[in-house]
């Protein structure tokens, strides 16, 4: 079983057990668990259901491992020809790790 969730305007998917990196979530603590409720398609061992926009009464609930994971730095570079003028600047995203302890659909 496994349904799509939107969680801080991205879509994953989310089956119990499974660790997923989202979008930072402000205030979350280690050990705090969270209930998300735009669900937005259900997968029961095949049964589709496709919510309209989201399916009622289905919520996943997570628990947060780690409030703050810092990303991979990304670099981003402008140059513009023959003027000598070169910009270099870095980025790392901020991600909180949770852990999908159920689904209720």
């Amino acid at each position: 079983m496994y349904v799509i969730v939107e969680i801080n305007g991205q879509q994953f998917k989310a089956e119990e057990g499974k660790k997923l990196f989202v979008h930072h979530i402000q205030d979350a603590e280690s050990g705090a668990i969270i209930e998300f409720d735009k669900v937005l398609l259900i997968d029961n061992d095949g049964t589709i259901t496709v919510g309209a926009p989201t399916v009622d009464g289905a919520k996943v609930v997570v628990e947060v491992l780690s409030p703050l994971v810092k990303g991979d730095k990304v670099l981003i570079f402008h140059k513009k020809r023959r003027k000598g003028s070169r910009k270099l600047n870095g980025h790392r995203q901020q991600f909180t790790e949770v852990n999908i302890k159920q689904i209720v659909a």
